[in-house]
């Protein structure tokens, strides 16, 4: 059934003063943050999400060597036993299981790895190679070895076998004025997760964190083999009264508890072939996060919901081989959901990534679902999603990915079912350009549409998209800071236009508009208050997301999101819908 734009409205008409209103307030928050930005900084490099795409790869030896045909080849070394390239999904945990191989049996007492922020959303990763002695690459180093507590957190570093402890922390606070537009009654309706008072009108604020700790390490059996593990645990708490409850809890779970093998061959002309297979507790994506991001759920009675420590699935099998830039894996993914909603679905997959001509990265993915008690809702029916097939392609043009230049991605993706007549289509395009080093703040503007089908009560056909794993953070696939939590990734069309900032070597700045639109009028399986839209505008939203990358060890993060609900949300609550202004600030510690 065609679905007409709406004639403009009253509220629509006060769009135009509401957003001067609102740049007012986000210009004087940036003079008020750039106030201090540039005094005091010292040059370090920051403490950053670092399980993004990687962008770039640096290596350095920090007391070269006078024979440069050996500094030379522990380069080489480095480079090829790190084994990734840029455009793969990063991973910390593995790059220091990567170097500690590496360094066994060298030169290399030492390597350093920093991360920071990429200029277009990912990481940018440097290696600090520090040259010794045979007698001190055979003694080793770490707290257990040295007896020294400036070592830490390694325990052991020597001969390829590596054990390091995690400690990390994140205390948050978060506010909101007319949460769920004011019409909390209306949208949290049924909702299994509302327990007590939960937030809505006018003003509500909570506080919450929590602290991750664990062991990780990796030893060598042989020349060629390695076996890893990793376990860890994470305390989360809140109090104050959040988007779904006023109650203060606690909650205390294994997060990683993985184990694994890796091991591989270089040709003599350089080609590097590695296989690695593992088991158990523990995170894991593809791409920038379009289907499988989110494989473990935070809130309810973990608490934490908005600070997200949680990202291990309960159980992944996954198996990988790469030869050079070419990776293919295959895995076996339940996710780790909340109790109270487990709707116990699995996940089975295929991934394939390679980089063309050495600047066009691109994939293609087959998902399957053996096993889901979650329901897809008609209005004469339900159907499981158990049966529910994938196909998934995805690309990224960006020659120059560590310097300023243009950038285009795509990713496409097509549902169908087994088990009942489905056809579902998810498709995103984004184009931008980073000037960075170029232009002060070495700025990169990039807009991205995007757009997950709805079910068309025209077609005998289920259409509506299922967003699976879909999110991981403001920036990649939660969509909208506020308005994610009304309307996700399904019968949407979304329009984001998105500035990156770097006024400092540590600060960045990130400003996105975005529009809102659904694209049929039946949202069944959606927030039961939108079940039946009475139109397809359904708002705008503009926030600001600003960071301070204090040092390695520490990071503090802020936002600022004001959503305004079109005319469509008034008329289809049957209620006034009032603009949603939420304010987050957060400090991590990483140790």
């Amino acid at each position: 059934m065609a679905i007409r734009e709406q004639t403009a409205s009253p509220a629509a008409s006060k769009m135009s003063v509401r957003v001067v209103m609102f740049l007012r307030a986000l210009a004087v928050m940036v003079v008020a943050v750039l106030g201090d930005a540039g005094r005091g900084f010292a040059q370090s490099p920051a403490s950053v999400d670092e399980s993004g795409r990687l962008e770039s790869i640096e290596i350095r030896i920090a007391n070269p060597s006078p024979d440069a045909a050996l500094n030379s080849r522990v380069i080489d070394r480095i480079r090829v036993g790190l084994g990734v390239f840029t455009g793969d999904h990063f991973s910390r945990t593995i790059a220091e299981f990567n170097l500690a191989k590496a360094r066994r049996a060298s030169p290399i007492t030492q390597t350093t790895l920093q991360v920071s922020p990429g200029p277009t959303g990912g990481v940018s990763v440097t290696i600090i190679a520090t040259l010794g002695s045979a007698a001190a690459t055979a003694a080793g180093r770490g707290a257990l070895i040295s007896g020294t507590i400036s070592d830490l957190p390694v325990l052991v570093d020597r001969d390829g076998t590596f054990v390091k402890a995690r400690l990390e922390g994140v205390s948050m606070y978060y506010g909101n004025k007319n949460a769920w537009y004011g019409q909390e009654q209306r949208l949290l309706s049924g909702n299994p997760l509302v327990k007590g008072r939960s937030a809505g009108r006018p003003y509500s604020d909570w506080t919450e964190g929590y602290v991750h700790t664990g062991l990780y390490g990796i030893t060598p059996l042989n020349d060629n083999i390695s076996v890893y593990a990793g376990l860890s645990g994470i305390y989360s708490a809140s109090i104050g009264q959040e988007l779904f409850t006023d109650r203060t809890r606690g909650h205390f779970g294994v997060e990683d508890a993985f184990i694994g093998v890796v091991g591989g061959s270089t040709t003599p002309q350089g080609d590097r072939l590695v296989l690695n297979a593992s088991i158990g507790r523990q995170r894991f994506g593809v791409g920038d996060g379009f289907l499988i991001a989110n494989t473990a759920s935070n809130g309810s009675a973990r608490g934490a919901l908005q600070s997200n420590p949680r990202w291990a699935a309960d159980r992944l099998a996954l198996v990988q081989a790469r030869y050079n830039n070419t990776k293919i894996e295959a895995f076996d993914l339940d996710p780790d959901e909340l109790p109270l909603v487990d709707s116990r679905t699995r996940i089975t997959g295929v991934n394939l990534e390679t980089r063309l001509r050495g600047e066009l990265d691109v994939g293609a993915m087959y998902l399957y679902v053996p096993q889901s008690n979650f329901q897809y809702f008609t209005l004469s029916d339900t159907f499981s999603r158990k049966g529910l097939q994938v196909y998934n392609g995805r690309f990224r043009w960006q020659p120059n990915p560590a310097g300023a230049g243009p950038f285009l991605a795509g990713e496409a993706a097509l549902q169908r079912n087994e088990r009942i007549n489905m056809r579902a289509t998810g498709v995103t395009a984004e184009i931008g350009y980073s000037f960075a080093d170029t232009l002060p703040w070495s700025p990169t503007l990039s807009y991205r549409y995007a757009a997950f089908s709805g079910d068309n009560p025209s077609t005998s056909r289920f259409e509506r998209w299922d967003p699976l794993l879909s999110g991981d953070n403001g920036e990649r696939w939660v969509q909208g800071i506020n308005h994610f939590k009304v309307f996700q990734n399904s019968n949407l069309q979304t329009h984001r236009l998105q500035l990156r900032l770097r006024p400092h070597g540590q600060v960045e700045i990130v400003p996105q508009i975005w529009v809102f639109l659904s694209e049929s009028a039946r949202n069944l399986g959606g927030n039961p208050a939108f079940s039946f839209l009475s139109g397809k505008y359904l708002g705008y939203e503009a926030n600001l997301t600003m960071k301070w990358f204090i040092s390695p060890q520490w990071m503090l993060q802020g936002h600022v999101a004001a959503t305004f609900p079109s005319s469509t949300v008034d008329r289809t609550i049957g209620a006034r819908a009032e603009p949603w202004i939420s304010t987050m600030a957060f400090l991590r510690a990483s140790f």
